[in-house]
């Protein structure tokens, strides 16, 4: 028979097991979600190419030109293109990266890429990529095929 001091002692260790489990599990949801978080909500088609772009580095300075020729410089809306060239020539200050990504939507107007290209230069670009999509991809994520 068990002994009745045996049968009433505590268990005085506490289980972390269920609490790394669930730390794990956020850790994951959280480094999958983040890209999305990055990327931004903003839609452009962006075209397509044979030779897909570049990876892009976590520093890059992206520029976001819609249809409607709505500019964004790293999810932000820029209103003209005197706060576009200032706030350019701040992050690339801030990124130490003289890198500049266009994401010009299909469907923007080509003068409107090279207004931007030529006030990323100015700025003090020395690097300029047009980011595209591999052909036969399908759209940008996040962004809505046209009907």
């Amino acid at each position: 028979m068990i002994k009745k001091r045996e049968k009433e002692r505590l268990i005085s260790d506490i289980n972390i097991t269920p609490l790394t489990d669930v730390m794990l599990v956020l850790l994951i949801i959280f480094m999958v979600t983040t890209p999305f978080l990055i990327q931004g909500n903003i839609k452009i088609n962006l075209p397509s190419a044979k030779a897909p772009s570049d990876e892009m580095l976590e520093e890059n300075i992206v520029v976001g030109i819609t249809t409607a020729g709505t500019v964004y410089l790293n999810g932000a809306e820029m209103k003209d293109d005197a706060q576009l060239a200032s706030e350019l020539k701040a992050a690339m200050a801030r990124a130490n990266n003289k890198r500049v990504i266009i994401e010009g939507d299909k469907d923007a107007m080509h003068g409107s890429v090279v207004r931007i290209m030529g006030i990323a230069r100015e700025a003090g670009a020395d690097k300029l990529a047009v980011s595209t999509i591999p052909e036969g991809a399908g759209t940008a994520a996040g962004a809505e095929e046209p009907k």
